[in-house]
């Protein structure tokens, strides 16, 4: 019985832990560029897009599909940093904890 309730201590520390990282996340933020930086985005490592950046040298309408698609790269850069940032910080959440292979906590 004792082992129970060491386990369960265990659980409980583990999910505020998790609640931490959780809120620790919706404060960091990741940036992602495209187009050697012409555009910036900067967004949570939750997701939650903060802020666009775009030289002005793009703004000409005849390159307008080239900035949209710089805006797609640049947004999916900040998301890959994001992943690994949440990545990171389970993993020294997680340390030590026999979990099965390939288990998503997020």
């Amino acid at each position: 019985m004792r082992d129970i309730m060491g386990l369960m201590k265990q659980a409980q520390a583990m999910q505020q832990k998790m609640a931490d990282i959780q809120a620790e996340l919706d404060n960091m933020e990741v940036e992602g560029s495209a187009g050697g930086g012409a555009v910036t985005i900067k967004m949570t490592a939750k997701g939650a897009m903060k802020a666009v950046s775009i030289d002005p040298s793009l703004l000409n309408p005849d390159e307008k599909e080239i900035v949209e698609d710089l805006i797609v790269a640049a947004a999916n850069d900040a998301r890959g940093k994001a992943e690994r940032l949440m990545q990171e910080r389970m993993a020294e959440l997680t340390k030590g904890l026999p979990l099965p292979p390939g288990l998503k906590l997020f």
